[in-house]
């Protein structure tokens, strides 16, 4: 499969979010609109919402995304950066969701500032893409131990943090662990 068949929606105001949800499930599934809602499911008495942006632009949070994949029969399972990636078992996880710093730019000017972004990365046709939405196309990472040192990589930075998206079961199982490998 060519890059340009892989599913890649692109940066929207503070929607990365949205995108990293609809890029790991490789559908336009979710809009800003269904996010709201879920939002609203999530703090019906609240004025200004928790769990969003006050502005409305999106910058929503784990909660939303795990509300989300509860929708459509997945779970989100907070990985503990203190195993290796090598405990992981691939076959059993549906993609994964980063949380990692990304810099704040107007336009083409990059300003010394940090915040908080949400990536998709996921298999398609036996190869990981990283599905970015700040990208302007995916990006082939590649086969299984491509994508560990990814992932290793990414989890190095201090504050980022990964969800594996998986199905139900797999979540109540466990078997997204490899049970032969120690958890550090």
């Amino acid at each position: 499969m060519s890059e340009g068949e892989v599913f890649h929606e692109k940066q929207r105001l503070e929607l990365c979010a949205i995108h990293a949800l609809n890029n790991v499930l490789q559908e336009r599934v979710f809009t800003k609109e269904t996010a709201d809602d879920i939002c609203k499911r999530l703090a019906p008495q609240c004025v200004v919402n928790p769990h969003r942006s006050v502005l409305g632009t999106g910058n929503y949070d784990v909660n939303v995304i795990m509300a989300a994949l509860q929708s459509r029969e997945l779970a989100a399972v907070w990985w503990d950066k203190r195993r290796t990636v090598q405990s992981l078992c691939m076959s059993k996880v549906h993609g994964f969701i980063l949380n990692v710093p990304s810099r704040v730019s107007l336009g083409i000017v990059s300003l010394p500032l940090r915040r908080r972004h949400w990536l998709a990365v996921r298999q398609v046709n036996g190869q990981y893409y990283n599905l970015d939405s700040k990208l302007k196309s995916p990006l082939c990472i590649g086969g299984e131990a491509e994508l560990r040192t990814f992932l290793s990589e990414q989890l190095s930075q201090d504050v980022a943090e990964m969800l594996l998206v998986v199905q139900r079961e797999v979540e109540e199982d466990g078997s997204w662990l490899n049970s032969d490998n120690p958890k550090k």
